[in-house]
């Protein structure tokens, strides 16, 4: 389930649910899909927290899509590198 109001979503990960923070959200024209990027605050081997992307129904915001087409993958590469470019410095 997403919880806008508090920036959380909760995931269900081996067989528990967890709750997540959210990153960010976008809605993309070109798939006419709404996406939503969380972490669990886990550390990955590169020192980086893991981000997990996945795309939702606002209408039904208890279904979390997998994003499988490499297409959607490549775009939503590029939009985490805009997110971490424009990130940088304000801290």
């Amino acid at each position: 389930m997403i919880d806008f109001e508090n920036d959380k979503i909760t995931i269900l990960k081996n067989n528990e649910e967890k709750e997540c923070d959210i990153i960010f959200t976008f809605d993309s024209e070109d798939t006419g899909k709404s996406y939503i990027g969380f972490t669990d605050n886990s550390i990955a081997k590169n020192g980086r927290k893991n981000i997990y992307v996945k795309s939702y129904n606002p209408l039904n915001d208890t279904e979390l899509q997998d994003i499988t087409d490499p297409a959607e993958l490549e775009m939503i590469g590029d939009v985490l590198k805009q997110i971490e470019k424009d990130s940088r410095g304000k801290i």
